[in-house]
């Protein structure tokens, strides 16, 4: 089972990766030119912050139960911070990765309220953005 999810979790961050770009550019474009925002926009942000929660999900289930890299790390914990593999998969990971997902909800949940499309699209890139940006920081490119 961790395998599974392992692979799992690997390959849709390709896919959020994608999307991530795809909707900040198109955020930015759409703010740039002051389109307005479509139900195709709706769509590409909503699936994004979708797919961040799913991972997040499973990202947690590997966290808590199945990674012998974390459980080997909560066994001594004061150990694990000295060591630079260890710290990386117990804390740096998944606290920026969580950080990822709460700015891409922040970002969809005031574009969602707002009526105003410039708003939107505003709001979306920012946060996107930021989202993106945290993404790129915390993923193992190593283990590609």
């Amino acid at each position: 089972m961790y395998e599974f999810l392992l692979v799992v979790h690997s390959w849709v961050r390709w896919i959020i990766l994608l999307v991530a770009v795809a909707v900040v550019v198109k955020s930015l474009i759409g703010l740039f030119s002051g389109s307005e925002y479509k139900k195709g926009d709706n769509g590409m942000a909503a699936g994004f912050v979708g797919m961040m929660h799913l991972q997040l999900l499973i990202g947690l289930i590997l966290y808590v139960f199945l990674s012998p890299i974390t459980q080997s790390a909560f066994q001594n914990f004061r150990a694990a911070m000295k060591n630079a593999d260890l710290r990386y998969w117990a804390v740096e990971h998944i606290a920026v990765m969580i950080l990822a997902v709460i700015a891409a909800q922040v970002g969809r949940s005031i574009s969602k309220k707002s009526t105003d499309a410039l708003v939107k699209f505003r709001f979306q890139a920012i946060f996107f953005g930021i989202s993106l940006f945290l993404m790129l920081t915390r993923i193992p490119w190593d283990r590609l």
